[in-house]
């Protein structure tokens, strides 16, 4: 039986794999990938922001723990991320950019996460897995503790897809089965929510990229980064693969899109599921330290590092 600290570290790996895995499919769409690579599956390069905000979300926790608030979560980035904002803000999401624009302002959360047009980004779903990791088996407490990481930077589905991806991992941290993982994430919104009713019309496409294209991405929005998107995508990859970390991720960055998001979601699920030795050793080979090209206050910091600390809280 896999131990707490093992499916930490199994879990910030995949995600962090996934994440660099899909780097360089990212806006692409599936045709355009199978083009190029046929199937997507070794790692080119270093990871994205998913993979730094994740390593700063778990600071978070190991700092405050379960009394986490929202005030915690912007005087942190008041201290730590705006004073390294010295020019552009390379690598954020639209949603982390929204955030440092309005606490520049002097504005508080929850209204940060409000005044700009991005809530329902992805940027909290892609950071989610340290809250599941911080609440084995207690997939409520992880959405409750993430809604205040939300209240900062996002809004409305923006918030629900972080809550489903942290309650998700939650119950993967307790051994559950795909199905349940996937059950537990729903479980955590509300069922009339755009990002319910995405994954619930992603799950039976599971195993169609041009299906699941057709039933959840919204081709009128310039962007990739819509959380119920994302969210669905990736939990569909996580049962396509079976749960397994390499049949999951290779499945997930091959749906494009904002595959490095899609990417670090599903391997986060299975690597919370199937531990450390669940993740290919060429791709963790490939996982250095965080280089802070987007955060630079996580510059050094190896997420195996950061799963034993948050394993050390449990």
């Amino acid at each position: 039986m896999s131990s707490l600290r093992d499916r930490a570290r199994g879990c910030l790996l995949g995600l962090a794999a996934g994440d660099a895995l899909g780097a360089p499919a990212e806006n692409m769409e599936p045709a355009q990938i199978r083009a190029k690579w046929g199937r997507l599956t070794e790692i080119e390069g270093g990871g994205t922001d998913d993979t730094e905000y994740a390593i700063f979300a778990a600071s978070l926790l190991v700092r405050h723990g379960h009394a986490l608030t929202s005030d915690d979560v912007a005087d942190a980035y008041r201290r730590e991320i705006i004073p390294a904002v010295l020019g552009p803000m390379r690598g954020a999401g639209f949603s982390e950019l929204g955030t440092v624009q309005a606490l520049r302002r002097g504005l508080e959360p929850p209204m940060t996460g409000m005044i700009h047009s991005h809530g329902w980004s992805d940027g909290l779903a892609m950071r989610a897995a340290p809250y599941g990791i911080f609440c084995p088996g207690d997939p409520a407490e992880a959405a409750r503790l993430i809604e205040q990481d939300g209240l900062v930077s996002g809004e409305g589905e923006g918030i629900n897809g972080g809550q489903a991806v942290a309650a998700a991992v939650a119950a993967a941290m307790a051994g559950a089965t795909p199905d349940e993982v996937v059950r537990a994430g729903l479980s955590a919104i509300p069922e009339d929510s755009w990002t319910a009713r995405t994954i619930t019309r992603a799950l039976p496409l599971k195993d169609s990229p041009e299906g699941l294209h057709e039933a959840v991405v919204i081709r009128h929005y310039p962007w990739t980064d819509l959380a119920p998107e994302a969210v669905a995508l990736a939990f569909a990859a996580y049962l396509h693969g079976g749960g397994d970390v390499e049949g999951s991720v290779t499945y997930a960055v091959s749906l494009g899109r904002d595959a490095d998001t899609i990417g670090a979601i599903a391997g986060a699920l299975a690597g919370a599921g199937r531990g450390e030795d669940g993740v290919p050793d060429r791709w963790a080979e490939r996982i250095g330290p965080a280089t802070g090209k987007c955060l630079p206050v996580v510059a050094g910091r190896h997420v195996l590092d950061v799963a034993d600390e948050l394993a050390r809280r449990l």
